[in-house]
């Protein structure tokens, strides 16, 4: 008997767990947009190596979009159904979420992306201020110039 025969006369055949289903991981996965929206996955590091990492996937239309957060089990915990950060980057991850991650099955969680900002509304109160910001660093910047070549 070859070994996918053996596999297909098991009564729950021989099928391996995906990622996060099981709670033995290294992180916790917290998705915010459906698999089946891409085609392809990149993984990047956010911040620390190895700590908090984005699942970009690639849409069929060839824009990148994050599917999915992947925290570290050093940088948060699970309290009940809830995930508690432990580490600054992973809290202001949770902060900017668009709803409170919910548990789904071992380590992985759902979540709603940061809200999107409609064109109208923009510029935004704090984007205004910090262009200002800016504007006066750089006049500040060149004011700095000016008298040194004086």
């Amino acid at each position: 008997m070859t070994p996918r025969e053996h596999a297909q006369a098991q009564p729950e055949g021989q099928k391996r767990a995906k990622p996060g289903t099981t709670g033995e991981g290294d992180y916790y996965h917290i998705i915010v947009r459906p698999k089946n929206e891409f085609t392809t996955f990149r993984n990047q590091d956010v911040g620390d190596k190895g700590h908090i990492l984005r699942m970009a996937g690639k849409r069929s239309s060839g824009s990148w979009d994050t599917h999915a957060w992947l925290i570290s089990k050093e940088d948060a915990h699970v309290e009940g159904n809830t995930i508690i950060a432990d580490s600054e980057d992973a809290q202001k991850l949770l902060e900017t979420l668009g709803s409170k991650p919910t548990l789904v099955k071992g380590d992985i969680f759902e979540a709603k992306d940061r809200p999107d900002v409609p064109e109208r509304s923009k510029p935004t109160e704090a984007q205004q201020k910090a262009r200002m910001e800016n504007i006066k660093k750089a006049q500040q910047a060149r004011k700095g110039k000016a008298s040194k070549k004086e």
